[in-house]
């Protein structure tokens, strides 16, 4: 009976802190500007002011990562080898120059435009904590 609890037990302890969300699709800066405030709100309410490297995750539907953090001065890009297509959009949506490696940093003003230029490629979101943004981690405020 010990052995299975302990199984039990060590399930529970590997089960993931944030589950992926199913993303809907946003198509004005309205929905784009609800989704952040919903957004921010949840990391008020699941990040501790301890926490660094907090953001989100968008998974893209037809492969690969992205994970996002804003701070009030700039946008923190992650983008994984294997979603590298989507840099095009990225430099469409946004402005900005394709950086050396896969860290891009964006102004925050272009958030809005941002979000709705990957909107209909995101299959889901998971907020994420502990993450390496390079060595600009940032603690909540």
């Amino acid at each position: 009976m010990n052995q299975e609890l302990l199984k039990e037990s060590t399930a529970t302890e590997a089960a993931p802190r944030f589950r992926p969300v199913p993303w809907t699709a946003l198509e004005t800066p309205q929905d784009v500007e609800l989704w952040i405030d919903e957004h921010n709100r949840s990391l008020q309410e699941n990040i501790g002011p301890q926490e660094t490297g907090y953001g989100v995750c968008f998974a893209l539907a037809v492969g690969g990562n992205i994970f996002m953090q804003t701070s009030g001065d700039a946008i923190m890009l992650d983008v994984e080898p294997d979603a590298a297509w989507v840099a095009p959009l990225i430099i469409a949506a946004t402005g900005a120059a394709e950086p050396a490696g896969q860290l891009w940093v964006l102004p925050e003003d272009k958030l809005v435009q941002l979000i709705i230029g990957l909107s209909s490629l995101v299959a889901s979101t998971t907020l994420v904590s502990g993450h390496k943004f390079g060595s600009r981690n940032r603690k909540m405020a």
